[in-house]
């Protein structure tokens, strides 16, 4: 299928938006891990931010296939204002606040929740258009479903731990 000048502009468009949450979100899942490495839950933490890369690798897979190009400032201002997000004291001056794992597990579940988002609007288009794999979209937004139902978890265990008084 051929699409428009204007609906190839557009799709690249969208696919450098979700690339860009997809390099913050990334970068998040990796730092999380990273920081909570003495949470009994890093394993999980470490596994999921595997994902989340491989997840990118997968979007930029389809962009590819798609022929829309990587627009580099986007990538860049995701990675800046994941950086930016890092400044956020959560209570705590001089070390990490147990509420930044909270947060932070919240920030991932929603961007996840719009990455899956992204892999459906791709689905729903991929009977149309032979560049997209419709098997290969499937798998994604089941990976997603099971990313969404992990972060979720870890998100209550973690508030729990907060907002009970053991942190």
């Amino acid at each position: 299928m051929t699409l428009s000048t204007q609906d190839q502009a557009l799709l690249g468009i969208y696919l450098n938006d979700h690339l860009a949450g997809a390099v913050a979100g990334s970068n998040l899942a990796r730092r999380l891990a990273a920081s909570e490495r003495e949470w009994t839950k890093a394993d999980v933490l470490d596994r999921l931010a595997i994902e989340l890369a491989e997840d990118r690798a997968a979007l930029q897979d389809v962009m590819a296939a798609m022929d829309v190009s990587v627009r580099v400032s986007k990538t860049w201002a995701a990675w800046t204002a994941e950086r930016m997000g890092r400044l956020k004291l959560n209570g705590r001056v001089f070390r990490r606040s147990p509420l930044s794992r909270v947060l932070e597990l919240e920030a991932m579940r929603l961007g996840v929740e719009g990455k899956a988002a992204g892999w459906r609007t791709l689905r729903a288009g991929a009977a149309a258009d032979p560049r997209l794999d419709a098997d290969r979209l499937d798998a994604l937004i089941d990976k997603a479903r099971g990313q969404i139902d992990t972060l979720e978890q870890l998100r209550i265990e973690a508030a729990a731990e907060v907002f009970s008084g053991d942190s």
